[in-house]
């Protein structure tokens, strides 16, 4: 088959999404100062998160530790949970940027340090 054959219209395309089996974080990303409009479009609370001024991002597999995830970063900052998904293995939390920062770092080190996951570098736009 001639690579320009397999998308025409006539087909249809099918994405399968996998999780490796292993203990890491793929992604640990803080988001300092983000506009109005992500907080919507992410189906944040508009109440809780406007006010803040940072969000932060972290996918883990297996998918339920995001359940453990959400649990530290409430414990070890300020920060309000936006979302978390025990079968994707995504928690979003919202906070000022020193809370989101001591948050991501608190799960991360947890993780890494107790339950010997391999971890991502956290990262900041």
């Amino acid at each position: 088959m001639n690579p320009g054959e397999l998308f025409n219209s006539q087909d249809k395309m099918r994405i399968i999404q996998e999780i490796v089996p292993g203990k890491q974080i793929t992604l640990a990303h803080i988001i300092a100062n983000p506009d109005d409009i992500l907080y919507q479009k992410l189906g944040l609370d508009p109440s809780v998160d406007y006010g803040r001024s940072a969000i932060g991002i972290i996918t883990m597999s297996p998918s339920e530790t995001a359940i453990i995830g959400a649990d530290i970063a409430m414990k070890t900052s300020g920060v309000e949970i936006g979302f978390v998904d025990r079968f994707s293995g995504t928690l979003i939390v919202t906070g000022t940027v020193s809370e989101v920062e001591a948050a991501t770092d608190s799960v991360t080190a947890y993780v890494k340090e107790k339950l010997g996951f391999t971890v991502c570098e956290v990262t900041r736009t």
